[in-house]
């Protein structure tokens, strides 16, 4: 799986920084989005370490690895701030910043937060299913394969019947990404919608930093 998650991606490395760099601890999802934004805006001064994007699919791990990258960045860096919503840990993630003393990005999850936390907040939509950039590009190793629906097609019903449309949250004007999230909708018996929300309420975290 050509996956960012599993690896440290820093300009330079996890040694004493000095005064004014920040320490990004994020989700491996969000990995690719955030060295575009490093690299587009001249940020040279963020360092990235991202977690597995694999935590998703068991949240309780999320607090305990994001506590520990916090703990050994606060020895290295000015500042240290978390690169993850809430993301299903019931306010957990929240609670353990706070006691850390760092901050975390707002809203629930990158889909909201994608497509900005005021405007996702009021959709309100309860039967749409969410992929973004990274989750079009993963779909098999983040949804397919971990629901069994590889070697239980029949299950997609159970999983899925409560949706109508799979919305893809475009980050980046890519068309080759669309069709594919286009075969993603029809493999799982959804209508299709796009929406290009570039980077949302991530692209104005880190510019604040």
């Amino acid at each position: 799986m050509s996956d960012l998650s599993d690896r440290t991606l820093t300009e330079n490395g996890l040694a004493p920084t000095g005064r004014g760099r920040v320490l990004l601890i994020a989700c491996g999802a969000l990995a690719r989005e955030v060295l575009d934004l490093c690299k587009a805006h001249g940020w040279t001064h963020l360092d990235l370490q991202c977690l597995p994007a694999i935590l998703h699919n068991t949240p309780d791990r999320i607090v305990p690895a994001v506590e520990e990258a916090v703990r050994r960045g606060q020895s290295r860096y000015e500042t240290v701030f978390v690169v993850y919503g809430d993301c299903g840990t019931g306010g957990l993630l929240f609670e353990k910043c706070k006691e850390l003393g760092v901050e975390m990005l707002e809203g629930p999850h990158c889909y909201s937060f994608f497509e900005g936390n005021a405007a996702f907040a009021e959709r309100e939509e309860m039967t749409a299913f969410y992929l973004t950039d990274f989750l079009v590009r993963q779909f098999d190793a983040f949804v397919w394969r971990p629901l069994g629906l590889d070697r239980h097609p029949e299950l997609r019903d159970m999983y899925f019947g409560n949706y109508t449309v799979l919305v893809y949250q475009a980050q980046t004007e890519d068309p080759a990404l669309t069709e594919l999230a286009r075969g993603h909708a029809a493999r799982l018996g959804l209508a299709f919608e796009r929406r290009f929300t570039g980077y949302g309420d991530l692209r104005e975290a880190l510019e604040g930093l």
